[in-house]
């Protein structure tokens, strides 16, 4: 699980914050479809809700480990010495509650190595019929969606540039805009958590039909914070 505790200020005159290139209009506008992602994501009718959590979350592992993968070679334990978004520092904790200060690449080998075992283990997400979901099922797709919303996150944040240089902007923006309003939908992500990329979620999915769940105060929430680092 992921903990979190404010940094202190350390005194000295904040650095200006960098301009955020994947804000810039000309790059958010960049889409590889147009589809109303609003309208995909909610439970179609005769569709058991565990079900169509688990077909959703396995599909947004397999491309959100995908996008990362195109600019894995640019996160290198040099580049990326610990897992930053912003202003904001994950650490993954263990099973026992560790904490353990990593880099990006370890930490998105950590997530990604824990979501295949989940979603491949036939006692959490079944794929044979009669089977049963566990009673924990819900607890552990909001576990996993948190997980993959840091690693979609850290792209944006720390490879932006590299993501251009490849043209795979417009598929970033449509798999986060359809992530983001996937999760909202079905109250997967604490707003608290997704606070970090408010910025780009109002200009992405403000004209996706997303509702304002989470999203109305994040900015002001995140202001306030916004020359302190955070640790989670």
């Amino acid at each position: 699980c992921c903990r979190k505790s404010k940094g202190k200020p350390n005194g000295k005159k904040p650095a200006p914050e960098e301009k955020k290139l994947y804000l810039e209009p000309e790059y958010t506008k960049s889409r590889i479809t147009d589809f109303e992602f609003k309208e995909l994501v909610m439970l179609p009718r005769e569709i058991d809700l565990n079900e169509w959590l688990a077909s959703n979350t396995t599909t947004f592992f397999h491309h959100i480990n995908l996008q990362y993968s195109t600019i894995s070679e640019f996160c290198t334990g040099e580049s990326c010495q610990t897992m930053a978004v912003c202003n904001t520092q994950y650490y993954w904790y263990d099973e026992r509650g560790k904490k353990i200060k990593c880099t990006a690449p370890q930490y998105v080998d950590f997530v990604m190595s824990s979501v295949q075992k989940l979603v491949t283990d036939e006692d959490v997400f079944p794929t044979k019929y009669g089977k049963e979901f566990p009673n924990s099922f819900e607890s552990l797709v909001k576990k996993i969606c948190k997980y993959l919303f840091h690693v979609l996150a850290h792209i944006y944040s720390s490879h932006f540039k590299e993501t251009l240089a490849l043209e795979l902007h417009g598929h970033l923006n449509t798999l986060y805009t359809h992530f983001i309003l996937f999760i909202r939908e079905f109250n997967l992500v604490d707003p608290k958590e997704t606070t970090v990329m408010d910025d780009l979620t109002e200009v992405l999915c403000s004209s996706s039909g997303s509702s304002s769940n989470g999203s109305g105060n994040g900015s002001s929430n995140s202001a306030g914070a916004q020359n302190h680092v955070k640790e989670r």
